[in-house]
């Protein structure tokens, strides 16, 4: 493998940087993904994948037959250095910027003159700026009179799980740079693959502008879950009132879940609330309803459990949207968890989802085997396999429907 021979290098082989990898590789780029974990790498050098995504394993399959795309744990030179490794908080919500400081660090010894760095990691305000800081510490033979002689931007991932491939493509991309020239180059690296509109900015609103997306749908549906837990405690039917709400032709109430998951909604608006802790009160209020309808969730269930001797209770879904494998904060999942753990000497807890294999702290079962054992049927995903349940099977059961998967 020469040194020389790469176009493009993607650090960070999860839902972003893997497909994003194999999509440059069969425009044309010679493409190294570099990953932290060796099992990671192995599968992808046989052509295989590691996580669900429709029809990504052709892509990567196709890609890496070509000679297009390697994988490997260390990065190489190349012209486009890409960071996709993940932004989570820490305690208090603070956010963790490791992953991309540890990437950043990683590719410093093999960047050259000319080259350039793109974030694409969703990340508190400031961060593009944070690694061409630490690229200019640890190359200071790349920075002449005070000028950097690579580039760097941020260039936010807009993608929704189970549609990636589409909308890496046909998706508009803001691209902003911690400099006029830095923009320009990744602008012309976006224009190369992209269909959708490449919007150029600065790098610190780029930044804020994928947060603010994330963060209106967290607002938004934290009103649809704030709304479910009135008509809970009023006894109306949510959905009715939603439906009809909707006739009014300027609104569009979400749909009420058992929280909010996935490593973008639950994620992001604390970003915001860190970078403005004083003025974000909104944004923190809805993150504070979003967390709650979780533990709400739970404890409607133990309050209709303990109506029952020793109940078996059906909870269908752990994944954190509808017919992805994704458990990334789900909602789902810790209301699974929690009850497998807290009800253990009190109920049966089995756990149904059809696109995962881990269990994850609980048992999973059959769609079947839950359905014919169930006293309580909880409804926490609407997966498909969920909504085309005979209606007839649920008449015997209690059953909470938290996402509209029941008609």
């Amino acid at each position: 493998m020469s040194e020389q021979s790469y176009d493009v290098v993607v650090m960070g082989l999860g839902y972003i940087g893997l497909p994003t990898a194999s999509l440059l590789a069969t425009k044309g780029m010679r493409v190294l993904g570099v990953d932290v974990k060796a099992s990671v790498v192995e599968t992808i050098n046989e052509g295989a994948i590691h996580i669900v995504e429709p029809d990504l394993d052709v892509l990567v399959r196709s890609a890496v037959n070509s000679g297009n795309l390697s994988a490997s744990l260390e990065p190489v030179p190349a012209g486009v250095f890409i960071l996709a490794v993940p932004t989570p908080f820490r305690n208090n919500h603070l956010p963790d910027i490791s992953f991309v400081e540890s990437a950043t660090a990683q590719i410093a010894p093999v960047l050259s003159r000319g080259d350039l760095v793109i974030l694409e990691s969703t990340s508190p305000v400031g961060t593009t700026e944070r690694v061409a800081e630490i690229l200019a510490e640890q190359r200071p033979d790349l920075v002449e009179s005070g000028e950097r002689l690579f580039a760097v931007a941020h260039c936010p991932e807009r993608v929704l799980p189970g549609r990636i491939l589409l909308e890496l493509v046909e998706n508009d991309r803001i691209v902003g740079g911690v400099d006029p020239t830095s923009t320009e180059r990744a602008v012309a690296f976006y224009d190369r693959f992209v269909r959708g509109e490449v919007i150029a900015t600065e790098a610190r609103t780029a930044e804020l502008a994928k947060l603010s997306e994330n963060s209106f749908r967290d607002v938004n549906i934290a009103f649809a879950n704030e709304l479910s837990m009135i008509c809970q405690e009023l006894e109306i039917n949510v959905w009715e009132v939603i439906r009809l709400a909707n006739r009014h032709p300027r609104v569009e109430i979400l749909r009420p879940g058992p929280g909010v998951g996935g490593h973008c909604l639950a994620v992001d608006p604390w970003f915001i609330v860190a970078s403005a802790p004083e003025r974000a009160r909104l944004i923190r209020t809805a993150r504070e309803v979003n967390d709650g309808k979780t533990d709400w969730v739970f404890e409607h269930v133990v309050e209709l459990a303990d109506k029952f001797r020793h109940p078996v209770i059906a909870c269908l879904g752990v994944t954190y949207k509808p017919d992805i494998d994704d458990v990334r904060e789900s909602p789902a999942l810790k209301i699974a968890q929690r009850l497998t753990g807290e009800l253990k000497d009190r109920a049966e807890v089995l756990s149904v989802d059809p696109n995962v294999s881990d269990a994850f702290g609980v048992k999973l079962v059959s769609l079947e085997d839950a359905l014919l054992k169930a006293d309580l049927v909880v409804g926490l995903v609407a997966h498909r396999e969920f909504r085309a349940v005979d209606p007839e099977r649920l008449k015997e059961k209690i059953v909470i429907d938290t996402c509209g998967v029941f008609p």
